[in-house]
């Protein structure tokens, strides 16, 4: 079935990417936007434009029948739902399917199974992954503490239904485990209306290592070669590359075949990221799988040559997958994330960008230095508190990683944003240093770059 008119349940950059294919591919473009995001570049840019509701996402960007209620209105065929807000709400789904409306993305059932930790975990066991060493749901403090002894200290009080780090507490010490416990279950029901929590063994220098799927809903999936994503704060992921300096052949072919292994039996459709903890001894465990497109994607794109946007939208019309035999790493990529944010303490810095110098280059394309820049904004256009404070995601490749270095540490010189403060003084502290220089680093990147730990 050719899907003619496409609807971006989104905004930001990942408006803009959704809509670059879709113009790419000859498809027209719905964008839907708050009233907040009025003067954005994807509103300019999609084919029509239609605005669902008041700044607070609850009454826009998480508005299902809003949106439902738009794309009816102007015959759109299909919704993507880009990542955050409805990207893996099942209902959201349904609400689709009932509707008459292709969702690019996974089902419904996939994104039950997956969307919580718990039975994520249970699954993936079943199939033979090995996940961390844990505890089902905790009941209570006490049972926190008794758990904590047998595993071990450090431990993870980690939020059931959550994702992107919220409701993950580390705990050292036994005296500290009813506070992180209740943290734990106040953020996780402030995020995700789930206060469910459990407990991993937390583990020695570990690796944030991931792999990008595609399939076809009949049990064929094909796998890319891993993305690193070891440096985070708060639990985040800020700077990631492909392929990673941590990973060799023989441990890119095991997670590979274990992603490969679990989504299989799913049944998995469209694309999604099995996401994996990887010890210094690379032993590694599954942490969970992200069903929708990933942030970072485009370090899979540069590297690979795959318009993973495009093949979302293929395989919601019915085309077959790619040839795994096809999927090769050539070169290396880097993609540094530009966010409206202290650049030391990492809290949000809402405000208006009163100048924006890009590097040279197009969106969404290479230009000749290898560098992409995906970025939600223009000059004048202002960052407000009510949405994640991503500005724009900096994407460099070369033949070799030393390349791919020296050409995102020139296009971050290049780039200029005034008003908001950013992290770009941090991204490229990171990047220059000899700590990222030489690889290997794992999730202690931070702090070890700052010299809080050894």
């Amino acid at each position: 079935m050719e899907i003619k008119k496409i609807l971006v349940a989104n905004r930001g950059e990942i408006a803009r990417r959704v809509i670059y294919t879709c113009k790419k591919l000859g498809k027209k473009t719905v964008a839907v936007y708050s009233e907040a995001d009025k003067d954005l570049p994807f509103v300019q840019e999609a084919d029509e434009a239609v605005c669902i509701g008041e700044p607070h996402p609850l009454k826009s960007y998480l508005n299902i029948p809003a949106i439902i209620e738009a794309a009816k209105k102007v015959g759109a065929d299909a919704i993507h739902p880009g990542y955050g807000f409805l990207s893996e709400r099942r209902e959201f789904v349904k609400a689709c399917e009932t509707a008459g409306i292709i969702f690019i993305g996974p089902t419904a059932e996939s994104m039950e199974v997956m969307g919580d930790k718990a039975s994520a975990r249970a699954f993936a066991r079943k199939q033979g992954v090995p996940t961390p060493p844990g505890t089902e749901i905790l009941n209570s403090p006490e049972e926190a503490e008794e758990l904590a002894e047998k595993l071990s200290y450090p431990v993870l009080i980690k939020a059931s239904a959550g994702g992107g780090g919220i409701g993950m507490v580390k705990v050292e010490r036994r005296e500290d485990i009813k506070r992180a416990f209740e943290q734990a279950k106040s953020r996780a029901l402030s995020a995700f209306g789930d206060d469910r929590v459990y407990m991993e063994k937390y583990l020695e220098s570990p690796h944030h290592i991931e792999i990008q799927v595609l399939g076809d809903g009949k049990g064929n999936i094909v796998t890319f070669p891993e993305r690193e994503c070891s440096v985070q704060r708060r639990h985040q992921k800020v700077i990631e590359e492909s392929p990673s300096t941590f990973v060799d052949e023989e441990l890119r072919k095991k997670i590979r075949e274990s992603a490969r292994k679990l989504l299989s039996a799913l049944k998995y459709k469209n694309a999604g990221t099995v996401e994996f903890v990887v010890d210094k001894y690379k032993n590694f465990y599954f942490l969970e799988v992200n069903t929708r497109l990933q942030v970072e994607h485009p370090a899979t794109e540069a590297i690979t040559g795959f318009d993973l946007v495009e093949w979302q939208i293929r395989i919601a019309e019915g085309e077959n997958l790619p040839k795994e035999e096809d999927i090769k790493i050539n070169g290396w990529a880097i993609e540094a994330r530009i966010y409206a944010e202290d650049p030391v303490k990492f809290f949000p810095s809402p405000g208006e960008i009163k100048k924006l110098v890009e590097p040279k280059c197009s969106k969404f394309y290479w230009n000749a230095e290898n560098i992409r820049l995906d970025i939600g904004y223009k000059e004048g256009n202002k960052i407000t508190p009510f949405y994640d404070p991503l500005i724009a995601k900096l994407i460099a490749r070369g033949k070799t990683r030393d390349e791919a270095i020296e050409n995102i540490l020139k296009a971050l010189e290049e780039m200029i944003i005034e008003g908001p403060k950013t992290n770009i003084p941090f991204l490229k502290e990171a990047i220059s240093s000899e700590l990222f220089r030489k690889g290997g680093y794992d999730t202690h990147f931070i702090p070890k770059l700052r010299g809080e730990e050894k």
